[in-house]
Parts: structure tokens; sequence; C-alpha cells
């Protein structure tokens, strides 16, 4: 493993996808070990990605008190069946949700009547809930949740919002496998918003292959800006992210 900093963001790369996935569990199991030893119960978001199968499959073999753990989701495709294998909640219920006992889970509703109320009731949620951890990825176009360059807000005044994915975000959807055309990816999306991660005081990003160099260049090398939403994360205090020496070859 070699670990660099850049400005606040601390960047642990790995030769190969296992031993990050495997190393990233076991971090991710200590702070919330951590946080349990002085809260009764605490709350978690999640992303989901094929980038975060490794981490995980690692994390469900933790020992985790996990009836004392709350998960939300990061965000969800509007419209989507519920129980499609593309659906970001039916991704995370194979993952880990139906793995292991956890207190609660918050679930998007999507394809709720009204989708700027189901924004509001979620948001309602998560900020009652005032989430300790966020595990996160990023996108090939540099994206956090689906906060892509075009609707990318670091002063982002809503919780919960609707965003339009952009082709690069859609683009990435086919190249995971999630979805044989970039027809048939849906074009819009809830998403937390960038200024609710960030206020989340501890977060874990999994961003390994090939397909992320770009935006992994872009996050560590570029300025900080919304053209890479997730360019942020050199600012927050306690964010560590997690590479393997593939997608870190740009890393200098």
């Amino acid at each position: 493993m070699r670990i660099i900093k850049k400005e606040e963001l601390t960047v642990k790369i790995f030769e190969t996808r296992q031993e990050l996935g495997r190393q990233a569990a076991s971090e991710v199991a200590a702070a919330i070990r951590s946080l349990l030893q002085i809260k009764p119960e605490i709350s978690l978001v999640f992303a989901s990605a094929p980038s975060q199968n490794e981490f995980l499959a690692s994390l469900g073999q933790e020992a985790i008190d996990w009836g004392r753990i709350t998960a939300f989701n990061m965000d969800e495709y509007v419209g989507i069946d519920p129980a499609a294998p593309q659906s970001f909640g039916a991704f995370l219920k194979r993952s880990l949700y139906d793995r292991v006992p956890l207190k609660q889970v918050h679930l998007f509703d999507s394809q709720a009547a009204d989708p700027q109320q189901e924004c509001l009731r979620y948001g309602t949620l998560l900020e009652a809930a005032k989430p300790d951890i966020c595990i996160y990825g990023i996108g090939e176009n540099g994206h956090l949740a689906f906060n892509d360059p075009p609707v990318a807000d670091f002063a982002d005044p809503k919780i919960v919002k609707l965003v339009k994915l952009d082709a690069v975000c859609r683009q990435q959807q086919v190249n995971d496998g999630c979805f044989a055309a970039l027809d048939e990816v849906p074009k819009q999306a809830f998403t937390l918003t960038i200024p609710v991660l960030m206020r989340i005081p501890q977060l874990f990003g999994m961003v390994p292959g090939k397909t992320k160099i770009a935006a992994i260049d872009k996050t560590i090398n570029g300025p900080v800006t919304t053209a890479c939403p997730a360019s942020i994360l050199r600012t927050h205090p306690h964010a560590v992210l997690y590479l393997d020496e593939i997608s870190a070859q740009k890393i200098h």
C-alpha cells in the first residue's frame, strides 16, 4: 500500500481491487466500532456501483453490531422498478442489506407519484439521522453521488434533489455492465447533494479500475471545481480515497 496526501484528502493505493476492498472494509469497520463505543446508534450512507463490490463483500463479514445501524442510499434512478437488478436499492440489498441485520434501511421510493415530494421525504429522514459515515464512489465524469458536472453545486441549498443525468454518467452504467445499451439507462435520478455529503463527518471512497483513471487524475491533480465534483473531497478533513494501482496511475 502507498499513502499520499492531497490537501486534506488521504489517498491509499493498493496493488489489486481485492486488497483494496478488504483493507477498506477493515478500516470502515474499525470506524463503525469506534463510533458505537460512544453512540447508541449510528447512520451510514452507501454508494451503489460495481466499484463497491469487493468492499461490500468484505464489510458484510466484519464483526459489527449491525442492529444499531441505519442505512441510507446515496442516490437512485427515478421511475425504475425497485425490484429491477439495476435499481440501487436492489443492488445494496443483494450486496449488503439482506446479509446483515441492520436496525433500519431507508430506500428511495423510485416510483413515487410526486418525485419532488420524495426528495423532501428522504431529505427529512437524512436531516433527522445526521449520518456519521458516507461510503462513496467517483463516477467516470468525476461525479459524487449523481451530482454530475452540469448539475453539481458546492453550495447547493437542497438536501436531496432531482437531476438529469449527463451522457457520460449514463454511458458509465453501460460500461459497468448494468444496462445493455444507453437508451435503457434512466435519464433522471434522485441524489444527495454535495453539501450534504460534505457535512458527513467521515467519508470513505472506493474507486478501482481503468475506467476511473481520468476522473481520479482530475480529482487529485486538477483544480477544485464542479467540472470535477469529486475534487471537493480535497477540502474534507476526514475523507479517505482507496484506489488500486490502475485507477491511480496518473497520480503524481
